[in-house]
């Protein structure tokens, strides 16, 4: 099966394997071991001398604990939003009492980093800003380099949801100063869904210790004491751990810019078969994401048409557009393993069926 969809995403047969094997004691030395050696690769890939902190959760659970740790409630938040995952960045914060101001941008375009700016000086009460580098529901990569810099002019601390780009994209996080990082198992590495991962920098630390939000599973304080004894606070996917040792290795193999370089090959494969077909891209070109491509259904394809028949008789899986974007566009993601080999088969059978789901 051809599994294309922005995540899950599908796993080296080595990843499996070792995700099959018998459990340990999460407590002994082994899992210490373990857990050591993955935080270290993973500060590699993060590009960042921070913290770096391994939580039993999907994607989401890290962006609640990046908003629980390092706010209060009444604090004032600009939420940088242009997708689905931005508004839900929002909506986490607004859910825990933060006082949330959106800045939000058509679906489809990317965030502007002067209309931060002048959000930034329009409300010097704000502390925080949420951003989403790379928004899945409308394949759209923001400039979150300019965004941070932006961001620092006025000393504010960045939360950035990079569930669906690090480790695909480019993000030097130290290099970008960004304050929490916040990235998923299933999208980039190659491991299955259960683990988010997060950077906390020094300036996260000093937000975190005036931080009064609610926060029991997700605390950081936990994280880091327990990780100094090479543990997690609470039992942890022991599993995915061991698919993570074997998916970084993986990575480091090939060396950070061979990833972020196939990656972008994939995507404009992605780009030019489907224009190549008389359809047209959602997001412009120019910040379409190398993750996942979004295409714009013409008025005659029946998209759910589409995905069905994709899947029932030639076994590919896309995805459909979310929220307002139902019915709208299809997306194809292409994200950790994954080879130019694998977009081919796809952008043919895709070609072969759209025909049958078109009036």
């Amino acid at each position: 099966m051809q599994l294309r969809i922005p995540g899950p995403t599908p796993c080296p047969p080595e990843v499996l394997q070792a995700v099959s094997r018998q459990m340990i004691n999460h407590r002994g030395k082994e899992f210490g071991e373990i857990i050591h050696s993955v935080t270290a690769k993973l500060k590699e890939l993060f590009q960042t001398k921070n913290d770096v902190f391994l939580l039993t959760g999907s994607g989401t659970g890290g962006m609640e604990a990046a908003v629980v740790n390092t706010l209060s409630p009444g604090d004032k938040v600009l939420a940088v939003s242009s997708g689905f995952f931005g508004e839900r960045f929002a909506d986490i914060a607004e859910a825990y009492g933060a006082e949330v101001k959106r800045l939000s941008f058509d679906w489809g375009k990317p965030a502007d980093p002067e209309a931060v700016r002048q959000a930034l000086k329009a409300d010097t009460g704000i502390t925080t800003v949420l951003v989403t580098h790379n928004e899945t529901s409308t394949g759209v990569t923001s400039d979150l380099k300019s965004i941070s810099s932006v961001v620092k002019e006025f000393d504010k601390l960045i939360l950035v949801d990079a569930i669906s780009g690090l480790g695909s994209i480019d993000l030097p996080v130290d290099a970008w100063h960004c304050d929490v990082v916040v990235t998923g198992s299933q999208k980039g590495w190659m491991v299955p869904p259960g683990l988010a991962m997060v950077s906390v920098s020094e300036k996260a630390w000093q937000a975190h210790a005036k931080a009064k939000m609610p926060r029991y599973y997700w605390d950081f304080t936990k994280a880091k004491s327990y990780l100094e004894k090479g543990q997690t606070p609470w039992t942890p996917s022991v599993s995915m751990f061991f698919g993570f040792a074997v998916a970084l290795d993986m990575m480091l193999a090939e060396g950070l810019p061979n990833v972020f370089a196939r990656h972008a090959r994939i995507a404009s494969l992605a780009r030019s078969g489907v224009k190549s077909m008389g359809l047209s891209l959602f997001p412009d070109e120019s910040c379409a994401s190398n993750t996942v491509t979004a295409i714009r259904a013409s008025e005659k394809l029946n998209v759910a048409k589409l995905l069905q028949i994709l899947r029932d008789e030639h076994d590919v899986v896309l995805a459909g557009g979310q929220g307002n974007l139902s019915g709208k566009i299809f997306r194809i993601g292409h994200l950790g393993w994954v080879t130019e080999d694998d977009i081919k088969e796809v952008l043919e059978t895709v070609a072969k069926v759209l025909p049958q789901a078109s009036s």
